[in-house]
């Protein structure tokens, strides 16, 4: 029962992003399409798993890094707070302490615990386009 509510969770997240998403494009503030939706298109993951997915990197991240360096990185990704609100939520505060924890939490998600070397590439690439070298750099050397 308590997996059922953190499924509904998940959708109604998921939807409510989507609809930030939509909001922002046709205000013209999103020229970009958000890191899920990349990952959604790019590797054929659900909405839930690549908004959660996001979540789980982005909490690996505040663990591993100096906050100043997080900060960086959740600058690039819009919308970074509610992705790491989703992961807390779907991995019932599970920390996120290296890689093997982040694939855990992936297969906790639903995906294979090798997806995360599918999201390595994409996110890194989001991250360094919209946040800078430095930024990217970081996630680089984090997923690595």
């Amino acid at each position: 029962m308590n997996r059922n509510l953190a499924v509904a969770a998940l959708l109604v997240w998921a939807v409510l992003l989507a609809a930030c998403s939509s909001m922002e494009s046709m205000m013209g503030m999103g020229s970009s399409a958000s890191l899920p939706s990349t990952l959604t298109k790019q590797l054929g993951v659900n909405e839930s798993q690549a908004a959660g997915g996001t979540g789980a990197i982005l909490a690996f991240a505040q663990q591993r890094l100096a906050a100043g360096d997080f900060d960086l990185i959740a600058k690039a990704i819009p919308g970074s707070e509610q992705y790491l609100g989703l992961a807390k939520q779907l991995l019932g505060g599970m920390n996120i302490n290296d890689k093997a924890g982040l694939q855990s939490a992936f297969s906790k998600m639903g995906m294979s615990p090798d997806m995360l070397s599918k999201f390595t590439p994409i996110v890194t690439d989001y991250v360094n386009k919209a946040g800078g070298a430095q930024a990217g750099s970081l996630v680089a050397g984090l997923l690595k």
